[in-house]
This record gives structure tokens, C-alpha cells and sequence, in this order.
């Protein structure tokens, strides 16, 4: 949920953006609480604090990333309270994907803020929406415009939506027994509320004002209570809690996948054509952001994310290993395509989708993983045998590969090198498969071979990834005058949310994906052995 302000010559408007959770077991519809499913809306709530404002919303969706054509259509709403007056909305549809725009307002004294309080209230007039043409900007289909006016106290709230595949039953008022009994006008609109509620169906429940403040407030209440949950009491702990949200946005709940980032394609640099597509999980990420949320007490989505990697164990290779990076359902396939009818962001080609290094030998990810492993069975749920069998499996090619060259976390799209860091990952792989098998008493028939594993990629690290001249380790072994790594502080780079992209500008200007999950982890283990180092 995001609030932005806006007091252009001393008129004030608030728009709050909502991604509708689906906590919606109490949904008010008039006094009535009525259970519904998951609904798939993105809400956009327009209110006018101060003053008289004028507003154009434009709705111009491009689907399949602007490779589909598609149909806008104006028409009645018929999943508005039958107490109100007509209104419209408007219908997109393409060859795969339905989708509506719809609205209420609020005008009720009940929820005006004390600004208002003992003010009337100008009711907003019905929104009129018309045809916007953007096919000349390389749009396949009709968008839609409004252009109205709000004014003090009032409050708008648009919804777009997947087009709901079942259809109402209308709203009967005969067979009302509560309308029949009623005794007064407001027991009467009560009653003709529940009726029509009642017929709806749970994927297209009636659009109403006290719905709309609903979502808003099952919405903040989740993320607050989410939050409070954090057992971190350490130092920059408003920045700690930005970050620790921004990682539970990357997680996709229904298979415990976490992503790289949401976003696609932003540049590397401007003009620049380093633009990948970070929506997917990557082993690596998602194994960083799970060490974040452990160390503040979030074992819930551990253990979700554990489930999902379990998954990919039982479904390895022939070979042992697994792919770097999957979908968010656990798909292995995600071809990389240019989108060249696309412009970019600030017009740097090509726009990407999917990635090109799902297929590449990436050693560094087993290190990652079997910490994470690790740490999850230590701090959330512990691990079975079935699972410890295939983590061997994965330990032992881990041992059979581990002289191996490959692309490490850098992902450069060009010839292996005995990368240092995938080395040291490495011999963390092996070393807590060994810690693990000792604490719990796992099996473990080839211990010395493992031993004799670690040890040796001890020594050939040392020997062969340590600049003596320099005191450093290179970046590998063919290049030890590169530096592995450097550190950066990112706490004066984010946005006005304590949100942080991929990279930052010598200007200090986000760059790459984002929002990035690899920086908010890195933020929060900064922070987190700040602290600790610090005494807090």
C-alpha cells in the first residue's frame, strides 16, 4: 500500500495504491460481513483533503506486453449497490485476458477525517468515461479517459480486475423476508444490501463504499500486524522494517517462490543495453533474503520458501544439480526474447523478458542454498530424512564439480573462470552439509571424502585466489588484480519509501531493477551487524 500527497497551490489530494491482499473473510457489505476468495484487484483511492481539484484518469493497458490487440467497451456496472444510481465501467478484453475498470464514491460524514468534521460534503457526480485513442504511440486498442472534479471530503476509489468469469443473479427483491420485515427506511436499505450480496457471486461481490474502506483497512492492518511480528530491535530499525516489507513484497505466496525483483528491463545504465528480466527466483536471492527474515524472526516465510526449494531437490537433474533461477510456479523454462517494439525506459534497448542465464553453470548457488538450509532447520522447520537424502545427492556433486570454471554470481555472458567466490560457496556447501549431518545425526557414508573435499578447496583457495602483493582475493584465479568485491553503503540511496533499485548513479540516481532484493538483504545484514558491533 503506498500514499502519495500532492498540495498544488494549497489544494491537497491524497492517492493511495492497494494490491488487495485477500484477507477478505470480514468484508462489510452494508452491516452484513460476507466471506470472499482472493480477489485479484489493484485499487487506486483518490481523496481531496483541501480544496476543489480537477483530475483525468487515464486507463491504457497493453496486453502481452503490447503484442496483443485488444477491445474497450463501455458499459453498465452491474455490480454496484442497487441503491445507487446507474453508473458505467469500462471493459478491456484480448484474446487471453479480460479485464474491468470500475469505481465508487464516497461521500459518507462517517469516515471524513477531523478536518472535516461538521462540514457538508459536495457529492462528486458520476464519472463519465470516453474513448482515448494511443494506437498512433503503438497501442493495439482503445484506452479509456475520465476527466472530473473532486472536492473537499470527497473520495473516489477505482479498481482494475481480472474480469470475473461467473455471472450475478441479479438483485430480486420479492422473496426479501428482511425487506418484507422492515420498519424503517434504513432497515429497509440495510435489507435490500443483504439481499443483493447474497445473490452475488464470491469472485464479483457488490461494489460498495464500505467495501472499498474495507479493503483499505484489511490491507493496512495485514501489513502492520506483518510487521510488528519483527524481533529486530536494533539500529536504524525504520530502515531494517522498509526493507524487511520490500522482501515479503518479492515472495509469491501460493508456492513460497521468492523473486529477484518485480520489475524487468530498467538499464544498467541509461542508454545502456545491460537490461535484464529479474522476475523470477533465483536460488542465490532467495536463499540471501530468507538468511534477512530469519535474523528478524520471520520463520513463516522460511519455512514457505523452504517447501518450494524442496520441491526443485526432489525434481534435480539426472546430474544432481539444479538450475540457478525458476519461476515463480517452479517452472525450469524461461526462455530470454527482445522485445524490439518497445522503447525501453529513457530509450535503452533492448527491452528483455525471461533470462538467457537460466541455463548457466552458476557453482556459487549450492554454498547460498546449504546455508540456507542450515539456518532453516536451526531456526524454522526442521528438515526430514527424504530431504536429507536428496541435500547428500546435491553435496555430492557439488564434490564432483567443484574443480570445475564456471559463470559465479557475476552471470557474465562470456567464458568461465575459476571464480573465487564460487569456490568459498563451495566449501560452504560442503562444510555445512558436514555441520548438518553432525547435529542431527544424518547418515553420511562418504564424511571423508566430504572432509578431504573441504579441505582441499581451503588450501586452493588461499594459494590460488589470494593477491599476496595486494592483500586481496581476486575475483578468480585467472584474474587476481581484480578485486572480488567492494562495499557500499546504500542507506542515503533510496527512494521516498525506503525503496532501493539494483544500482545507484555517481549522481546518486536508482539504476537497474527494482525494487532489488539483493539490496534490501544487503541493508538489513548491515544493519543488523552494525548494531550488534555497536552494542544494541
Amino acid at each position: 500500500m503506498i500514499s502519495t500527497k500532492y498540495n498544488p497551490d494549497g489544494e491537497e489530494r491524497d492517492y493511495v495504491d492497494i494490491q488487495d491482499h485477500g484477507l477478505i473473510g470480514n468484508l462489510h457489505t452494508a452491516a452484513m460481513k460476507v466471506g470472499h476468495p482472493l480477489q485479484n484487484w489493484l485499487v487506486r483511492r483518490v481523496e481531496v483533503i483541501r480544496g476543489s481539484v480537477p483530475i483525468r484518469m487515464e486507463c491504457a493497458p497493453a496486453f502481452n506486453y503490447a503484442r496483443d490487440e485488444h477491445t474497450m467497451e463501455i458499459v453498465d456496472d452491474d455490480s454496484i449497490s442497487p441503491l445507487e444510481s446507474a453508473q458505467q465501467k469500462v471493459v478491456f478484453k484480448s484474446k487471453n485476458l479480460a479485464m474491468d475498470l470500475r469505481y465508487v464514491i464516497d461521500t459518507s460524514t462517517e469516515r471524513q477525517p477531523p478536518d472535516h468534521a461538521g462540514k457538508t460534503v459536495q457529492r462528486c457526480q458520476l464519472m463519465q468515461f470516453e474513448e482515448l485513442d494511443l494506437r498512433e504511440k503503438g497501442h493495439l486498442g482503445l484506452s479509456a479517459v475520465a476527466n472530473f472534479t473532486l472536492s473537499e471530503g470527497n473520495v473516489v476509489t477505482f479498481i482494475l480486475r481480472d474480469l470475473p468469469q461467473s455471472s450475478s443473479r441479479g438483485h430480486p427483491l420479492k422473496d426479501n423476508v428482511l425487506l418484507k420485515e422492515a420498519s424503517s427506511k434504513e432497515e429497509e436499505q440495510e435489507a435490500v444490501l443483504r439481499g443483493a450480496s447474497a445473490l452475488r457471486p464470491n469472485d464479483d461481490p457488490l461494489l460498495t463504499a464500505d467495501l472499498a474502506n474495507e479493503l483499505l483497512e484489511q490491507t493496512n492492518h495485514f501489513w502492520t500486524s506483518w510487521i510488528n511480528r519483527s524481533t529486530y530491535t536494533g539500529l536504524w530499525r525504520e530502515a531494517v522494517h522498509r526493507s524487511a516489507l520490500a522482501l515479503k513484497l518479492l515472495t509469491y505466496e501460493p508456492t513460497g517462490a521468492i523473486v529477484a525483483s518485480p520489475t524487468f528491463s530498467l538499464p544498467e545504465f541509461i542508454g545502456g543495453t545491460r537490461n535484464w528480466d529479474y522476475r523470477a527466483s533465483w536460488i542465490r536471492d532467495a536463499s540471501f533474503t530468507l538468511y534477512a527474515l530469519i535474523r528478524l524472526g520471520f520463520t513463516e516465510e522460511a519455512n514457505a520458501y523452504m517447501e518450494f526449494i524442496y520441491k526443485r531437490l526432489e525434481d534435480r537433474n539426472p546430474d544432481g544439480s539444479l538450475q540457478i533461477m525458476y519461476t515463480i510456479h517452479g517452472g525450469r523454462d524461461l526462455p530470454e526474447f527482445e522485445l524490439d517494439h518497445l522503447e525501453g525506459h529513457k530509450e535503452s534497448r533492448p527491452v528483455r523478458i525471461g533470462n538467457g542465464a537460466a541455463d548457466h553453470l552458476q557453482l556459487d548457488i549450492y554454498g547460498e542454498l546449504m546455508d540456507c538450509i542450515y539456518l532453516s532447520n536451526k531456526f524454522g522447520r526442521p528438515i526430514g530424512y527424504d530431504v536429507w537424502v536428496s541435500i547428500r545427492e546435491m553435496i555430492e556433486y557439488v564434490i564432483r564439480n567443484y574443480k570445475r570454471k564456471d559463470l559465479s554470481i557475476w552471470e557474465v555472458r562470456s567464458a568461465p573462470q575459476n571464480f573465487v567466490y564460487s569456490k568459498v560457496m563451495m566449501w560452504v556447501a560442503i562444510d555445512r552439509g558436514l555441520r548438518l549431518a553432525d547435529k542431527r545425526s544424518f547418515p553420511c557414508p562418504r564424511r571423508n571424502e566430504w572432509l578431504q573435499a573441504r579441505d582441499e578447496l581451503y588450501e586452493e583457495i588461499m594459494t590460488k585466489g589470494w593477491n599476496k602483493e595486494k592483500g586481496f582475493f581476486g575475483q578468480s584465479y585467472e584474474n587476481l588484480d581484480v578485486l572480488d568485491a567492494s562495499l557500499l553503503d546504500f542507506l542515503g540511496f533510496g527512494n521516498h519509501c525506503g525503496l532501493f533499485s539494483e544500482e545507484i548513479s555517481a549522481a546518486g540516481e536508482g539504476l537497474g531493477n527494482a525494487v532489488q532484493g539483493f539490496t534490501h538483504v544487503t541493508l538489513i545484514s548491515a544493519a543488523y551487524n552494525l548494531s550488534r558491533t555497536l552494542g544494541h
